[in-house]
């Protein structure tokens, strides 16, 4: 048996099918519980992404920020791709998290912060107004925290961020 699939201009999938705030998928008919996802193309600059990234993830939204990043990777500056690589993939650890799977959460805060460090160099300083040096942080004493106690007694404050250097 065969489905259609929604296909862009270039002949890649897409998937239409709704999803959750924690980006699963969702059947045609829980439409209505859906939350919009970021749209496909999507192009920001640097700091329009820090600030969106920023915000979805402090609600509790760690898979659209996720998009978000994604999107910033694929459009940026190809010198900015492991930025925005390790930020996506810290994003996915934290969707894991919400989801509860503390296992794939402590994976990719792992690689995503490798990533991010990766593109630092020496020192994680602030780019596009993100405390880099402090997410890092943050992010390595969650995934430690998961590994060792789970995610169960988890308070969900925790598992939502900040990205940007409070003003």
């Amino acid at each position: 048996m065969t489905t259609d699939r929604d296909r862009d201009a270039a002949g890649r999938a897409r998937n239409a099918r709704p999803r959750d705030g924690l980006g699963r998928p969702l059947s045609f008919e829980q439409a209505a519980v859906a939350v919009a996802t970021m749209p496909d193309g999507l192009v920001l600059d640097g700091w329009a992404a820090a600030r969106l990234g920023d915000e979805l993830l402090r609600a509790g939204r760690p898979f659209n920020a996720h998009e978000v990043f994604e999107a910033s990777w694929k459009s940026g500056p190809p010198a900015e791709r492991e930025l925005w690589q390790g930020l996506a993939q810290l994003a996915v650890g934290l969707t894991h998290a919400h989801r509860g799977n503390a296992r794939g959460a402590v994976t990719l805060l792992r690689r995503g912060a490798a990533q991010v460090r990766a593109y630092c160099g020496a020192g994680a300083g602030a780019v596009y107004g993100m405390g880099l040096a402090e997410v890092l942080a943050v992010c390595d004493e969650l995934g430690a925290r998961i590994e060792r106690q789970g995610l169960a007694g988890m308070p969900v404050a925790d598992l939502r961020p900040r990205l940007l250097v409070p003003c």
